[in-house]
């Protein structure tokens, strides 16, 4: 399959990497200095392009893969990739979107939500999340902890709305940020009571399962079309 990459940052270099590990070619790789390869035939003869960037250029990236006719993958957050659903699904592109890659994330947010489930008839609990990153990421809450407490709210009636750092009402969960070192990624949701907690908690050791997760979905994306994720790739 032919790749090609947007954004090449540490996480660009290790989804290259992985990608050419597994068979993969990369046709086109473009970074700050060299934009003007989105008119390039090499970038237009990708099957798919992966793209992790910053916030503020994802969309521009996304619509330029749009009008070259190359499916995308994107892994950027704190952007509102959502928006483009119905543009996307008007016009035949195809977006396939994540606020992260990492399979045991996608576990551990499937696990979050039954738990949410079965505290709904524990009123006495309180809950909450706290995430830990590295000191570049840009976003705060992150886009995973948002993603996380999205499930949460979804199947948790006594909570409609998360909030930064600390609850406003009883009716706020609260995310907390904390950025420090190198951190790849922590995220916790603790449930409090008078008596005891619950606390289940993802750890990544390392960028390698999240940029893994990204060529896997990139195989998944070429040749379809849509808006999709990783619910359309994990089915369980």
């Amino acid at each position: 399959m032919k790749i090609a990459l947007i954004g090449y940052g540490k996480m660009g270099k290790i989804i290259g990497r992985i990608a050419q590990e597994r068979g993969h070619e990369l046709v086109s790789i473009i970074d700050i200095d060299n934009l003007q390869d989105f008119d390039s035939a090499a970038f237009k003869s990708a099957d798919v392009a992966i793209e992790f960037t910053k916030p503020d250029t994802a969309l521009g990236n996304v619509r330029k893969c749009f009008a070259a006719n190359v499916p995308v993958v994107s892994g950027t957050t704190g952007w509102d990739a959502a928006s483009l659903k119905e543009e996307i699904e008007k016009n035949g592109n195809t977006l396939f979107w994540s606020s992260n890659y990492s399979i045991g994330v996608f576990i551990f947010n499937a696990i979050s939500q039954k738990l949410a489930q079965i505290m709904n008839g524990f009123s006495n609990y309180n809950v909450e999340m706290t995430e830990v990153h590295h000191i570049h990421k840009l976003d705060a809450p992150s886009g995973t902890a948002i993603t996380l407490a999205e499930g949460i709210l979804a199947n948790l009636d006594r909570k409609t709305a998360w909030t930064k750092e600390k609850e406003n009402s009883s009716s706020d969960l609260a995310i907390k940020s904390i950025r420090e070192g190198e951190v790849p990624g922590i995220h916790s949701i603790r449930y409090e009571s008078e008596v005891d907690s619950i606390t289940i908690t993802h750890d990544a050791k390392s960028r390698e399962g999240f940029a893994l997760g990204a060529v896997v979905a990139a195989e998944f994306t070429a040749g379809k079309k849509g808006f999709l994720g990783m619910s359309d790739m994990l089915k369980f």
